[in-house]
């Protein structure tokens, strides 16, 4: 028996739903949607889909800023449906972790081709997809973006969570300097190696119960960080 591919749209035109209901319906696609971003969110955390189709000109949250929240903690393919064509709009949403790019108007058969691509590419990668993680004490529902130790939530600023999720991401793994100064601000501070030393110390003094003798946070000397491996 084939399973069923669900697919969700995050798009706020109902005419553009309409076409891709009738179209992927059509073709053996189940169908969820999503008016807007903070509503897509909800649903992939509740019931993630096989893949997304997403739209850039959101109300409220927009398409790039769904792009790199689900980006935290979800792998599922991200195929963007924009009306805006420019080069840089292409870059910005490819960097920040779509998969794919289609400009409005575009053909049912090219995005059902971009659509078994991304899905086939997205079925050999076979990592699970998980919006929770645990170790010791830290709690993080990297789909609400609520950090919690021993129980108790705690509230880190933008900055600081952008660094621990890196880190959650490649958890036992090290990170160098440049690499978590890059993800968390930006190709032009990979330099600024003071301003990750000082986060750095922010971020211990919330999560770890003895920041000066850290057990989740490690600090490889001269390189980096790393998130210590589960035990």
């Amino acid at each position: 028996m084939v399973a069923i591919v669900k697919i969700l749209v995050i798009e706020d035109e109902p005419e553009i739903r309409r076409f891709l209901r009738a179209s992927l319906v059509t073709h053996g696609y189940r169908l969820a949607e999503a008016e807007s971003g903070e509503d897509g969110l909800r649903q992939i955390s509740r019931q993630p889909p096989d893949l997304v189709l997403l739209d850039l000109g959101l109300p409220g949250m927009d398409g790039l800023e769904v792009i790199r929240q689900l980006r935290e903690w979800s792998r599922v393919p991200i195929i963007i449906i924009s009306a805006r064509g420019r080069d840089a709009d292409k870059v910005d949403a490819l960097d920040a972790g779509a998969d794919d790019y289609l400009t409005k108007p575009f053909s049912v058969s090219e995005l059902l081709a971009r659509m078994r691509v991304a899905l086939r590419h997205a079925r050999g990668n076979g990592e699970p997809e998980e919006p929770v993680f645990e170790q010791d004490s830290l709690r993080v529902d990297l789909a609400r973006r609520q950090v919690f130790v021993a129980g108790n939530e705690v509230h880190l600023t933008p900055i600081e969570y952008r660094i621990l999720t890196t880190l959650i991401r490649s958890h036992g793994k090290v990170l160098t300097h440049r690499q978590l100064l890059k993800e968390v601000w930006g190709p032009d501070s990979v330099f600024e190696t003071q301003y990750l030393r000082v986060y750095m110390t922010h971020l211990r003094r919330k999560i770890e119960p003895e920041p000066a003798r850290p057990r989740l946070l490690l600090t490889e000397p001269g390189i980096g960080y790393r998130l210590a491996a589960h035990a």
